[in-house]
């Protein structure tokens, strides 16, 4: 075992070990520049992305199928909020803590951080990371979707120069299936399938999602919807 190999599985180890169900590493440079475009040059010169995931609880998705119910509703948003979040952020810091002793560059990508409020958008798209690490495909609901838990994952990305070696990315599964698009309360998704050289808006609209949320928030004191992670057969499989 080489030392660059040695390393990703020591990262791998250190990731689980804070609760990591999923652990990738992503070759970046092909989304070089939609990277930079979003998070600028910063960003764009970093040639891998640990992608690092953690599951949601099965049952606590399952109960926002109760939409209306604002204690379900609110310990959902804090289960993915205020739990698993920061868990991830503290996750991706130690992460780079130990890729930085080795010599590296790591800057860390919050798990959940919207930095533009215009564009509803973050630093940096742990989905694509994740995708071209091999932990899951983007599906018509826009979430990365996992073989193991399909889209009731989190994740958090490490930007780096260290060389790891490189996961491939998985091919889209979602097949006929439109029951993300259906269940949409405000119709945000469009169906049409993850593509790189086409805008988010092609296949979502963020701000009718935004008013949908802020609707419900008036309703029952929470921003959370989540019925495409609810619905997704994918998801539904987990024993």
């Amino acid at each position: 075992m080489n030392q660059i190999t040695g390393l990703a599985k020591k990262l791998e180890t250190l990731a689980k070990a804070q609760g990591a169900g999923l652990f990738g590493v992503a070759d970046l440079t092909p989304a070089a520049e939609l990277i930079t475009q979003q998070g600028g040059e910063a960003l764009g010169c970093f040639p891998r992305g640990i992608s690092i995931g953690m599951p949601l609880s099965g049952q606590m998705v399952d109960i926002i199928a109760h939409q209306d119910n604002p204690h379900y509703m609110k310990s959902y948003h804090h289960h993915v909020y205020q739990v698993i979040n920061p868990r991830l952020d503290f996750a991706a810091l130690n992460l780079a803590a130990a890729l930085e002793a080795e010599g590296f560059r790591a800057l860390p990508a919050a798990a959940s951080l919207t930095t533009d409020g215009k564009l509803l958008k973050g630093l940096f798209t742990h989905k694509l990371a994740a995708n071209l690490a091999g932990l899951g495909w983007i599906g018509k609901s826009c979430l990365l979707i996992t073989p193991e838990y399909g889209p009731r994952v989190r994740f958090a990305t490490i930007l780096t120069n260290a060389l790891l070696p490189a996961g491939t990315p998985l091919e889209n599964r979602c097949g006929d299936c439109k029951a993300c698009i259906k269940i949409c309360p405000p119709g945000a998704l469009t169906g049409r399938p993850f593509n790189t050289d086409e805008p988010r808006e092609k296949r979502f609209d963020a701000h009718k999602c935004d008013r949908h949320r802020t609707e419900k928030e008036k309703a029952t004191g929470s921003l959370t919807c989540g019925l495409c992670v609810y619905i997704c057969p994918h998801g539904k499989q987990m024993k």
